[in-house]
């Protein structure tokens, strides 16, 4: 039964056809005589015979292995714990280095204009020298390696050069302050650090060799720092700082790939909570490689033709997302530096010029397009662009419009949405389905998940919590420095474990499954979900009417404990500088109680000059609660914009007083 909404975008007979994922649905029908005909057919099966399904995917998408399997996975009812494909010796970067031609595999840019490039021979030789370099240097299986960096070429090789000697990456981008990056790289002890001696932003340099000789002298585990020499006059390095290009061999070297376990750890992903220091998250090299690859491959539609660019940081898990694309053997370009300086059009002109095909961004640079106006399909060839990736919080439905209105109209919008925890995706797109307004396609293959309602009953068209009811091999290992796993179980299976004695991960995305087009919308995340008079409120929804109104520039929305009850406080940024009128405020408040409901107003409304935000663009909500509540603030370095939060602090005694 087709759905009473009407898609933005349907796909043509010859975009289904020629799909992966339809290529994949005819593989599976005669591996196991199946007769799957949709997407659909084909997620059900894949949820109900979840051995056979990941099985399947390991042959269809050629993961390269020196020793088969003995089995897919061991016991699905160890969750978690799930030993998945016992018996397999792989090693992750011989997978992303499958291709040796002379195609671009890497191509870069940053703001300053320099320009580099490397073709798969070149990437797989230069990778071969460095590995040889941190081999001599006794870089080994078990060791940890880590980059203070920013989106370039040598972060990459670094990372393949690493895991190809069995060692375990961590990265954090160049815009984390220096104590931010010492408590995350501080907690794994790593052997050598990769550092990059300053970067340009929004037209400013930013030298970082000092904030590299903090971290350096804080983890006394660090015995070379290989720095990336990117300033118009580099500095004097000695001691235990040595030069990229110094370092690495001069030779021509034949690359060995240490043959591991499926489960060997390859990254160490950082996720920030609201107490403490952030999560260090140990993740195994297959579990990654296979679930990235059933992502790219089939998902994104990804195939080596394309060009793929991701405006992103070390930082952030979709780094290492979209580096997986050099599996398919794609040509990925690479831009370091502010998409939007000195103009919208910085990034657009990038996007025509390397003929790129899918292009990932977030919900925050998509609304700042569409609050600018900005029509990127007017002023830009985008015949080559096929598919825009978005993520990083939820896309409202204007958000959508714009990119079929501004953007192109046959193209594939292709929402996504997991997290850092398991290095993908719960829910994404397929190019085989329609685009709906405000929608993520559907659930991802293999991720059996649902909304709950609060007693841990299945729900459907009404808001909820985000679970996943069994294993995906990209789930993390373990917690580094988590006896007994408690902080591992307590931060994805408590939950519902408690309340009603159900074992399934609990991701914290408050989201409705509709019924009629099979779709997804999400509503942020549920530790910021407001409850007035108890009643569930997700701030998406109040972005969601707010962003409608023209002079209003961003917004955030958190929860005040008030007399025994919640109450909703509502910040707003003028697109121009000026004063709260009461026209003003009867507009924010008509449009919320017509539009949403009369729950949805908020008790007081502020202007503030700025909403604070994460490197990867989410709003940090979270912060600005624990102000207001009288919490402390925990990992303000994570914060990209952090001095904003004094403004928040003054506004507490007039917040408080009303």
């Amino acid at each position: 039964m087709l759905p009473n909404k009407e898609p933005l975008w349907t796909p043509s007979k010859e975009t289904i056809s020629s799909a992966n994922m339809t290529h994949f649905i005819d593989f599976v029908n005669e591996k196991f005589s199946l007769r799957a005909e949709s997407y659909k057919d084909l997620y059900e099966w894949s949820v109900e015979s979840i051995p056979d399904f990941w099985g399947a995917l390991w042959d269809f998408v050629g993961i390269i292995s020196s020793q088969k399997y003995d089995s897919v996975v061991e016991d699905l009812s160890n969750f978690p714990g799930t030993n998945w494909f016992p018996g397999a010796k792989l090693n992750f970067a011989e997978n992303l280095l499958r291709f040796r031609d002379s195609k671009v595999a890497l191509s870069y840019v940053d703001e300053a204009g320099f320009r580099n490039s490397l073709s798969y021979s070149e990437l797989l030789n230069t990778v071969a020298r460095l590995a040889e370099s941190l081999r001599s240097m006794g870089v080994k299986q078990g060791d940890r390696v880590a980059a203070y960096m920013p989106n370039r070429i040598e972060t990459i090789v670094a990372m393949l050069a690493s895991v190809s000697l069995g060692a375990t990456w961590a990265s954090c981008g160049a815009e984390l302050g220096p104590t931010a990056v010492l408590d995350r790289i501080g907690q794994i002890q790593p052997k050598v650090l990769f550092a990059v001696e300053g970067y340009e932003y929004k037209g400013k340099a930013f030298p970082l060799l000092s904030n590299a000789r903090t971290v350096a002298n804080g983890v006394k585990s660090i015995e070379k720092i290989v720095v990336t020499q990117s300033l118009e006059h580099p500095c004097e390095l000695s001691g235990k700082f040595v030069s990229f290009g110094g370092f690495v061999s001069k030779g021509t070297p034949q690359l060995h790939f240490e043959q591991l376990p499926f489960s060997h750890p390859v990254y160490i992903m950082f996720s920030s909570g609201t107490t403490g220091k952030p999560k260090s998250i140990v993740q195994s090299a297959g579990g990654v490689l296979i679930n990235h690859m059933k992502e790219l491959i089939l998902h994104v539609d990804l195939k080596r033709e394309d060009t793929i660019a991701f405006i992103t940081s070390p930082s952030w898990m979709m780094w290492n997302w979209v580096v997986s694309s050099l599996s398919v053997g794609s040509s990925m370009f690479l831009y370091d530096g502010d998409p939007n300086y000195p103009t919208w059009q910085r990034m657009w002109k990038h996007v025509q010029e390397e003929r790129v095909s899918i292009f990932g961004c977030s919900a925050s640079y998509i609304g700042f397009l569409r609050g600018i106006n900005a029509k990127p399909g007017q002023e830009f060839d985008l015949s080559r662009l096929r598919e825009i990736s978005q993520t990083g919080s939820a896309l409202s439905e204007d958000g959508f419009e714009w990119v079929y209105s501004s953007v192109k109209k046959d193209i594939h919008l292709n929402s996504i949405s997991g997290g850092t925890d398991i290095n993908g995706c719960f829910a994404m797109g397929s190019p085989t389905l329609p685009v709906f307004a405000g929608e993520v396609q559907a659930p991802g293959l293999g991720m059996k998940i649902a909304a709950y309602c609060e007693n841990g009953e299945r729900i459907l068209d009404k808001q909820g919590e985000l679970v996943c009811e069994a294993p995906c091999p990209s789930m993390p290992l373990y917690f580094l420095n988590d006896p007994g796993n408690k902080r591992y179980l307590d931060a994805y299976f408590a939950f519902y474990r408690d309340r009603a004695g159900k074992n399934v991960w609990r991701h914290g995305d408050y989201v409705v499954f509709h019924s009629d087009t099979g779709g997804l919308t999400f509503y942020g995340r549920s530790d910021s979900v407001l409850k007035p008079s108890g009643v569930r409120i997700g701030t998406a929804e109040i972005y969601n009417v707010i962003e409608k109104i023209p002079w209003i520039a961003d917004s955030l929305a958190i929860g005040q404990n008030w007399k025994n009850d919640q109450r909703i406080i509502l910040f707003v940024q003028l697109r121009e500088q000026g004063e709260l009128t009461r026209e003003m405020r009867n507009t924010i408040i008509q449009s919320l109680r017509t539009q949403a409901s009369p729950r949805h107003v908020p008790a007081l409304i502020f202007i503030v000059p700025g909403i604070p935000y994460t490197f990867s663009g989410k709003k940090v909500e979270i912060a600005v609660t624990n102000l207001v509540n009288g919490r402390p603030v925990t990992n303000v370095d994570a914060i990209s914009n952090p001095s904003i939060l004094n403004y928040y602090e003054k506004l507490i005694p007039e917040i408080r007083a009303e």
